[in-house]
Formats: C-alpha cells, structure tokens, sequence
C-alpha cells in the first residue's frame, strides 16, 4: 500500500499592507471613544507586521456591506487567487489538472453555487470524474482533516488528490461601533487573506502523511465562533481558548508522537498555527519546545497574519524552503469546538 506524500505545494496571496498602514490609515478612524485606545494596544502587541487582503480597508471600506455583496465579490476575489495556488502546487508536483482524482476545497469565509471546487475543475481542466470535496465552517484547522481526505484517498485509490485552502477574511470587517468589543478588535488586528494547495500522490519524493489526528472539547463550543449575519460573518473569540489548548496539546501530541515511536526531541519542525502570539506562547510552553522551535509560525503571522486555514500550509512551505533539516515535522492547528487537530510528517526523498 502506498504511502500518502504531499509531492507540491503552491501558494498565493493578494497585495500587502503593513499593519502600521492599516492602522493609521482605517483602523484608528474605525474604532471610536474608549474603544480607540484598547484597539491601537491591542494592534500593536498582535505579532503582525504586514497583512494581505484581496480587498484593501486603505482603497475599499466593506464594513457597511450587506453579506449579499460580500459574497459576490468573495467568487471573484477568491477564483484567481485558487487559480494561483493550485496551478504552482501542480508544477510542483509535475502533474497536469487531468490528474487529479479528487480535488478538496477548504473556505470559511464565502459560499456560492457554483463554487470554487467547481468553477477551478472547470477552468483548470479537471477530468470530468474528478470527485470533489467542500469543507466549509471548520475555519482555521480546516486544513488538516482535508489533508486527511486527500491523503485516504490517496492510499484507497492510488490517484493524486488536490487539497486547496481559501480564505478572505479582509470581506468580513464588521461595521463600526464606539462600543468596546475586545473580540472583534483582535480578530481585526490579525486576520489575513491567502490560498494555499497541495497535492498528495501514492508514494514518491515528498512529505509523507503518518496520520492525522483530532481531540474535541465540545464543552467550551461556544469559545470560537463564526456567525453569518446580515453584516457578513462575525467572529466570536473567548480569551480563554489559549486555556483550553493548554488542557489539550501536550496529550494529542504525545499520543500522535507515541503511536509511531517518535519521541518530541526527533521533531524537526513544528508548524503551529498561530492564532495569535498567546496561542504560540501556550503551545511552546506547553510541549517544552526549544528558543526557536517556532521561528516558522512566529515569522508566519509577523508577515502574513493569521490567514485561517490556509495558514498552516503557509508554515509547512517556510520549513521546506527556509528548514531543510526538518524531516519529521508536527503540524497543530486549532478552531471552533473547540477543537485541536494534528498531523505527523517525514520528508521522503
């Protein structure tokens, strides 16, 4: 039975803006009263230097829009961006669109019928037998049980599978309020917009998948929500998640770790989302991990923010690029449930 290998990865990111920019020039006539002082603290203790968003708050306010039109701009914004990604991740790879058996598509930030997974066969010129995939509302660990999809359709089938990650969190900044809300304050200071692809193929060169796994602490549900309203969709972010992940990460990866006799000091590489720098802080401190065992996250949400579920990928492409040693990496990602997902990795060559 083949082994499951992301043999390419291709990203994609609209224009960036720093955050000192978004600040300065929309952010700090945003928010008003005493809310204006909290924000601008809150901003600049985010760990974000610079963001991309497919639609500027600099050049286009979308606060007052109806989730109507957010919507609508969501399919053209975001089928390019897909567009981008996929096509660099099949280079990669070297394959062709036709090869594709399955083609996954992670977004929580858009819905429409058609959508991306249909338009993007479409364009690229996927077989019409491609099977296809929507992962919607997971947010920012949707990317890991799609690799998970990908990677059981790769052993059960011995076909490539396509894994696409979309997010546009820049449609989703709500309207303004004098009211402090500490939530949709953080959740302004750090969301950012990417799409990242990758293709998994029956063994080969490549990052071999060992396993995803996932914990779910259903009694705190209601610390990260996602809400659709008639204002676009609305952030819910309890201070306390860091808390729950502190319960959590060290018993999912020590489990993960334990199943295939690898103990945390033969992990090379750590891809973390990073929810924020208290979430970063958590996880180091919580698996003990050395000064820099997460240089890769850090600098992730420094230059990209936190773009949801494409972000984890993001990380995963600064190791390959930036840390050729990491041979065995963990990947942990974490979102509504709450719930903690993790995935194991070594780089075959």
């Amino acid at each position: 039975m083949s082994v499951p290998v992301i043999a390419g990865l291709g990203t994609a990111q609209p224009p960036s803006a720093s955050q000192d920019e978004l600040w300065e020039g929309f952010f700090s006539r945003h928010f008003s009263g005493t809310t204006r002082s909290l924000a601008q603290r809150i901003f600049a203790n985010s760990g974000v230097t610079r963001r991309q968003a497919a639609v500027n708050p600099l050049l286009e306010d979308v606060s007052d829009w109806p989730t109507e039109r957010r919507m609508r701009r969501y399919q053209v914004e975001a089928l390019p961006l897909g567009k981008e990604a996929v096509g660099r991740a099949l280079t990669a790879a070297g394959l062709g669109a036709g090869d594709i058996g399955l083609f996954i598509v992670c977004s929580c930030t858009g819905y429409a019928t058609p959508g991306l997974d249909i338009l993007l066969a479409r364009d690229l010129g996927m077989a019409a037998d491609t099977q296809r995939m929507f992962i919607g509302h997971m947010g920012c660990y949707a990317a890991l049980p799609g690799l998970g999809a990908a990677s059981d359709f790769v052993t059960a089938r011995g076909r490539p599978a396509l894994l696409l990650c979309a997010e546009l969190t820049s449609l989703h900044i709500q309207p303004s309020s004098a009211r402090v809300d500490t939530q949709q304050i953080v959740s302004h200071a750090l969301f950012s917009d990417a799409a990242v692809a990758a293709v998994v193929v029956p063994g080969g060169p490549g990052y071999a998948v060992r396993e995803v796994t996932a914990v779910t602490d259903t009694s705190t549900a209601d610390h990260m929500t996602w809400d659709v309203t008639d204002a676009g969709f609305r952030m819910g972010l309890s201070p306390k998640v860091p808390q729950v992940l502190s319960k959590h990460v060290r018993g999912l990866v020590d489990d993960l770790l334990a199943r295939h006799g690898v103990a945390s000091s033969e992990v090379d590489g750590w891809a973390v989302h990073p929810g924020g720098p208290r979430i970063l802080n958590v996880v180091e401190r919580e698996l003990a991990l050395p000064p820099l065992g997460l240089a890769a996250s850090r600098a992730t949400l420094d230059e990209h923010g936190n773009c949801s579920s494409p972000t984890v990928l993001l990380i995963l492409d600064r190791l390959g690029r930036t840390t050729p040693a990491a041979r065995r990496i963990v990947m942990l990602a974490f979102g509504p449930g709450l719930t903690l997902y993790a995935a194991l990795l070594d780089r075959q060559d």
